[in-house]
């Protein structure tokens, strides 16, 4: 059997973090099976759906690297792809069922006769989960009386004015597109019995089900979009990488039974599979989502750093092509977690003059002495020929030994007054990228503040 999986969006929105957690799983159970990840798209509710929202949904996924093997912008021999060109083959279909007996109209919409038996589904992750619909169906809670009342157990598969319900059409396409397992929301498995009796009623094979647990936020409720974190756009314009976004949203919901946590996607292909998912609900972390995209950033080529930093580094008026700016990213990686956090480790080094932080700079200005201290260290530092970091560093341990003092008592005024903050990248580093001739121009600067 070749695994085919399938990803189905409506789009009417933007691409959800839940959203593309289910399209990754998808996408690694059928890549590593050697099978097809299909998309399709679920835009039969023609109020709610845009053109402009599956542009930003198919793009997202193209972003996170989740390539659809037949699907919208690819074509394949199962299309169409979208269920609004699919109206011929739905109609088929209920033909079907009228032939044998399985559906009847009841006042212009057409319900699917419900078998009176219990129905297993036998998931991969959550186990046997049954059900008699017949029995489910006999009551319902009417919101106007607030009284529970009898009520139609048959499914509607039809409205009125002639559309088609999600159970219906949902059914059809996994028959019609021979998908093989459904891994979804676990949402969705009070709706898995209602499928399999439709694929009962259609003679059909249903595919294998793998319901996945849902992805909450920090408060434990179900993610909403408005929640940090929940749109995959914002992933991108925030500079994540998306081989790091897929990370973190692997560990959503499945563990490598080992502790690992950091994988390519490569890695991820080859260790994913269904046993691995958990059976409790996750809950959403921004902060240790950050943490894996830095160290993914970490992990990344000098050549690759740049190029991932390139856009961010150009928006903000930064020399991306200046042949200190490998080095300086370097220094960058160690403190920045997202790409949009770089131009500020590193703008410093590129600035005529130091930008002072009013906490940092009355800080130091508040010490004994200090105009001394900063002083001493200009006249040391002027008088290293061969400008790197080996000869930096002993000139400013040379200017601590002559004023008696220690080292750690130079380096705070240093920092301050060539970088304006008592926080950011390593010092010595900086110095060394800003050069001779602009390290003692901000060190005079600073000495005349100072006064």
């Amino acid at each position: 059997m070749t695994v085919r999986t399938r990803f189905a969006p409506s789009p009417t929105g933007f691409l959800h973090i839940g959203g593309a957690r289910t399209a990754l799983y998808n996408y690694l159970y059928a890549k590593k099976n050697g099978g097809s990840f299909i998309l399709r798209v679920e835009d039969t509710d023609a109020e709610r759906n845009t053109e402009s929202s599956m542009d930003i949904i198919l793009d997202s996924m193209k972003w996170l690297g989740l390539d659809w093997d037949e699907g919208p912008r690819v074509g394949g021999e199962y299309g169409p792809y979208n269920q609004s060109e699919r109206s011929d083959i739905y109609d088929r279909y209920l033909g079907q069922l009228e032939e044998n007996g399985h559906i009847y109209e009841d006042d212009g919409a057409i319900r699917f006769r419900v078998p009176d038996k219990t129905i297993t589904v036998h998931d991969k992750i959550c186990g046997d989960v049954s059900a008699n619909l017949k029995e489910q169906g006999s009551r319902r809670y009417n919101q106007e009386t607030k009284k529970e009342e009898e009520a139609n157990p048959d499914i509607v598969i039809r409205r009125p004015d002639g559309s088609y319900i999600f159970h219906f059409v949902n059914v059809v396409d996994d028959i019609e597109m021979e998908i093989t397992h459904v891994i979804r929301g676990e949402d969705h498995i009070s709706n898995t019995p209602k499928h399999l009796a439709l694929f009962e009623a259609f003679g059909a094979t249903p595919p294998v089900f793998a319901h996945i647990p849902l992805n909450l936020n920090p408060s434990g409720s179900k993610m909403g979009k408005r929640d940090e974190g929940a749109l995959i756009h914002e992933y991108r314009d925030a500079g994540f990488l998306p081989e790091a976004v897929n990370n973190y949203m692997a560990l959503l919901g499945w563990s490598a039974k080992d502790d690992t946590e950091i994988f390519t996607m490569a890695e991820l292909t080859e260790r994913f599979d269904l046993p691995g998912v958990t059976k409790s609900n996750s809950k959403f972390d921004f902060a240790k989502c950050k943490w894996v995209n830095a160290e993914h950033l970490k992990r990344l080529s000098p050549e690759a750093l740049l190029e991932a930093a390139r856009s961010f580094v150009d928006d903000a008026d930064l020399p991306a092509d200046d042949p200190r700016m490998p080095a300086a990213l370097e220094l960058a990686r160690e403190r920045a977690e997202v790409l949009a956090e770089i131009p500020d480790v590193i703008e410093t080094i590129y600035a005529d003059e130091a930008t002072y932080d009013d906490a940092s700079f009355e800080k130091v200005r508040g010490r004994e002495g200090v105009a001394d201290v900063v002083k001493a260290l200009h006249d040391g530092l002027a008088g290293v020929d061969d400008w790197n970091v080996d000869n930096i560093k002993s000139a400013i341990a040379a200017a601590a030994e002559g004023i008696g003092a220690k080292m750690g008592t130079l380096m705070l005024p240093c920092r301050v007054g060539v970088m304006g903050s008592t926080s950011g990248a390593d010092l010595v580093p900086v110095l060394e990228l800003i050069g001779k001739e602009g390290v003692l121009k901000r060190l005079d600067i600073f000495v005349g503040k100072l006064a």
